[in-house]
């Protein structure tokens, strides 16, 4: 392929996080990104060529964005696949993953309706439209259980569980809309795939352990501890969700081990998604490259893990204030130690402004890398 100069422009609408790593990934590819963010000076303004200010949903910043994009992609579920449609058939510029996989994720009834028809395993589940249809759906499901907004929920906003039924009305009061309950999965763990749909071919990153502590996740680690079948069964699960699936990119799969070794799926990020970001130092491709040669058309990269690598979130710990981070020092004198800082402004709790990763020798052990990144990211503060 001969590369333009300068290079394929993709836009991104968002710019986040995980804009601002799409671009840190983007530049040694020759590609040229740009973003669209509400926020001026968003996260991943430094690193784009431009920023366009807009709303996600908003049809007009995403044509602009796409007039001047080659691709056009998302790193939020929060735009509009009617809008991306639109843009499409007005300027011809391609939008990967495809605005029908992006309908089908952001509701999870009907994601989950779609994948369990596709013969996905998936936990049972039910809609509800009112209190009593949940207490209807719970003498099946049995308590406990998981109700979810369908539509909106991330980090575990949007999940509400339901113990008992005295539960059932405030529940059903804080989900505040169209929601689904789900029966309560008795896991071993959490694991995540990311697995990854290009121009005729598909791959997967090895499978990951995501340690979550009241929803929100934590801590990351590969190779799971997880024995090498359910490992296997977890990316066999993966590459089921892609057949399912439509345009090419990253998708983030979440996935439950039960404690009778099975595997069900979770839930499913159209991008790329934060139980990866240890790929990037963790493997000979990251998931960001890859998003960005899936999403262009071009030949993916190998998936092989470099070492054992385990990652940790550094996740706002005051109210809302300026984000003044301490302690930096104590990671980079760490040996191997990587530090991606996100670039927030403001610092709230349990926001996440950035991680630390940490790859291991070839003998290392999932356990031991788990408690040394933690090290890592404990002495972090704000103020």
């Amino acid at each position: 392929m001969q590369l333009r100069s300068p290079g394929p422009t993709v836009g991104v609408v968002g710019g986040g996080q995980l804009g601002r790593m799409l671009g840190e990934a983007a530049a040694p590819l020759g590609i040229d990104l740009l973003v669209s963010d509400p926020t001026p000076e968003a996260p991943a303004a430094p690193v784009a060529r431009d920023q366009v200010v807009g709303t996600f949903d908003d049809e007009a910043t995403i044509l602009e964005l796409a007039e001047q994009a080659d691709y056009l992609t998302f790193e939020i579920e929060l735009t509009d696949p009617d809008a991306l449609e639109r843009v499409y058939e007005e300027t011809g510029t391609p939008v990967h993953p495809a605005p029908a996989t992006l309908r089908t994720i952001q509701d999870k009834l009907v994601q989950k309706r779609r994948l369990s028809e596709a013969g996905v395993p998936v936990p049972a589940f039910r809609a509800v439209d009112s209190p009593r249809e949940l207490r209807e759906a719970l003498e099946v499901l049995g308590y406990p259980a998981m109700l979810k907004a369908r539509k909106g929920g991330y980090d575990g906003r949007g999940n509400v569980p339901v113990e008992s039924p005295t539960d059932v009305e405030t529940a059903f009061e804080a989900i505040d809309g169209p929601a689904m309950v789900e029966e309560f999965v008795d896991f071993e763990r959490e694991l995540a795939v990311m697995a990854c749909q290009g121009e005729g071919e598909v791959n997967t990153f090895p499978v990951t352990e995501t340690i979550h502590e009241a929803e929100i996740l934590r801590q990351m680690v590969s190779p799971p501890r997880a024995d090498s079948a359910v490992q296997e069964r977890a990316t066999d699960v993966a590459l089921e969700v892609l057949d399912v699936l439509e345009g090419r990119g990253v998708f983030g799969i979440e996935l439950f081990e039960t404690v009778e070794g099975e595997i069900l799926l979770n839930e499913i990020a159209p991008r790329p998604h934060n139980s990866g970001h240890w790929t990037i130092e963790g493997c000979h491709t990251s998931q960001f490259e890859q998003h960005l040669r899936a999403v262009t058309g071009r030949p993916l990269g190998t998936t092989e893990r470099r070492c054992p690598t385990a990652s940790a979130n550094i996740l706002g710990d005051v109210d809302r204030e300026p984000a003044q981070l301490r302690g930096v020092e104590s990671v980079l004198e760490r040996e191997r130690a990587a530090l991606h800082w996100y670039g927030k402004e403001e610092v709230y709790h349990l926001r996440k402004m950035g991680h630390v990763t940490l790859p291991g020798d070839v003998s290392a052990d999932s356990t031991a890398l788990l408690e040394d990144v933690e090290a890592c990211v404990t002495p972090l503060t704000f103020d």
